[in-house]
């Protein structure tokens, strides 16, 4: 049997995902990366909230929770809170992440708790209409600015450094390869681990920004973005850097309040 085939339930398939989004890469990289990590499937949460990249969890065969639109986190940080042993990931778009979801993104972050967030950057609202997000950017074309967005878009990144997350890195869905790697170190790391995927939306970002199909979408992230300390950063700032971030170990949260309670019981006996 496909060792990938049990990670998934196929009885939810075909999934609802448009030809050519990013988000189908994602899964597929995200089962293959646990098989290969040698996860037990009951020792894996996946926690999402609304939106397309919401429906991963319902693809997969693990323990799985679909909330509330941008509260992914909050039910995540009871879930790890009540049994710390599990392998927490949450599949987040714009919106659940920073946007409705923006408090509990840098609190997740401040508290280091022990939480994968893996934040799907297709700078749209893709299931609800092609509405412009906190991630779109400027001069961005979308059904809420039809004559171009004139919000500046979020740095996650930049957040998630500033948060307090201990591990932080970016990859697109073109380096799948690239993506595994950072997607198993995200899991590994004993703290709040945040991965930025960017990743192509044809239906709504990609015709609506005249940025073609999904290989075109594909083209321009593999043109657009350069390994983190390339020299061609210096060249043209108007390139992406990909890679990792930050990443350093500090006191994961569960931890810390698995030592208060310890030093709670020890005081009252």
């Amino acid at each position: 049997m496909n060792q990938t085939k049990k990670h998934i339930r196929e009885r939810f398939f075909p999934h609802i995902w448009c030809p050519g989004c990013g988000h189908g890469t994602v899964l597929n990289t995200l089962v293959r990366t646990v098989a290969e990590m040698g996860l037990d499937q009951n020792d894996v949460m996946a926690v999402s909230g609304i939106g397309c990249s919401a429906r991963i969890s319902g693809y997969l065969d693990y323990n799985t929770l679909h909330t509330l639109h941008g509260r992914a986190l909050a039910f995540a940080t009871g879930i790890k809170m009540t049994n710390p042993k599990l392998n927490v990931i949450v599949p987040m778009g714009d919106g659940d992440a920073l946007a409705i979801g923006g408090n509990h993104f840098i609190h997740a972050a401040r508290r280091n708790i022990n939480i994968t967030a893996l934040v799907l950057n297709n700078r749209i609202y893709g299931m609800t209409g092609g509405q412009y997000s906190p991630l779109s950017g400027l001069g961005i074309s979308a059904t809420t600015a039809p004559y171009s967005s004139i919000d500046r878009e979020f740095d996650v990144v930049k957040i998630a450094s500033g948060a307090g997350a201990t591990f932080v890195a970016r990859t697109t869905a073109y380096h799948a390869q690239e993506m595994a790697k950072l997607m198993r170190k995200a899991i590994e790391h004993n703290g709040f681990s945040v991965l930025e995927i960017l990743t192509p939306c044809p239906t709504y970002f990609g015709r609506k920004n005249k940025m073609g199909d999904s290989p075109e979408m594909l083209q321009w992230f593999k043109d657009h973005t350069v390994p983190v300390g390339s020299a061609k950063l210096e060249e043209d700032p108007t390139l992406i850097p990909r890679g990792v971030f930050v990443e350093e170990q500090l006191t994961e949260y569960t931890d810390a309040y698995a030592e208060t309670i310890a030093r709670a019981s020890k005081k009252r006996g």
